[in-house]
C-alpha cells in the first residue's frame, strides 16, 4: 500500500522548481482566477520558513507592502505556481526567520555567493 502512495506522491512533485533556502529574496509568479479571467500576479519577498518535504512542502515569503509586513504560504508543488523565480541568495543561520514579524525597520541579510581562493585573487592580480 505505500509503494502506491509514493508512486502517486511522485508524480505530483514538480521538477521545473529551482532550489532554494530561507534567507533567499524569490518572485511568486502565482495565478488567480476571477470569475472566468485568469490572471498572474507576482509576490516578491524573503524566504522566511520552509517546512515539509514530498508533496505537502510549503513555504512562507514576507513583503513590506505599503509600510505593512505581508506574509503568505505556498505550496510548492502547487499548480497554480506559474513560475519561481530566485533573485537573490541570502546567507541566514537560522531555519525559520520569525523573528522578522517583530523587527522595526529593514533587516539585512547577507548575500550567499561564491568563494573565493587566495589563489584566484592572485591570478587575477597577475593579470
Amino acid at each position: 500500500m505505500s509503494n502506491i502512495i509514493d508512486e502517486i506522491n511522485q508524480k505530483q512533485i514538480r521538477k521545473d522548481i529551482p532550489e532554494f533556502r530561507v534567507g533567499d529574496t524569490v518572485r511568486v509568479d502565482y495565478k488567480i482566477i476571477e470569475g472566468k479571467r485568469e490572471r498572474i500576479q507576482a509576490f516578491e519577498g524573503v524566504v522566511v520558513a520552509k517546512r515539509n518535504g514530498s508533496v505537502s512542502e510549503t513555504f512562507t515569503v514576507r513583503k513590506i507592502s505599503s509600510g505593512v509586513g505581508v506574509e503568505r504560504t505556498f505550496p510548492v508543488n502547487s499548480p497554480k505556481i506559474d513560475k519561481l523565480t530566485v533573485i537573490r541568495k541570502g546567507k541566514v543561520r537560522r531555519a525559520k526567520l520569525t523573528f522578522l514579524k517583530d523587527y522595526v525597520g529593514q533587516y539585512k541579510i547577507k548575500e550567499r555567493g561564491q568563494k573565493v581562493s587566495k589563489k584566484e585573487v592572485e591570478e587575477q592580480e597577475a593579470i
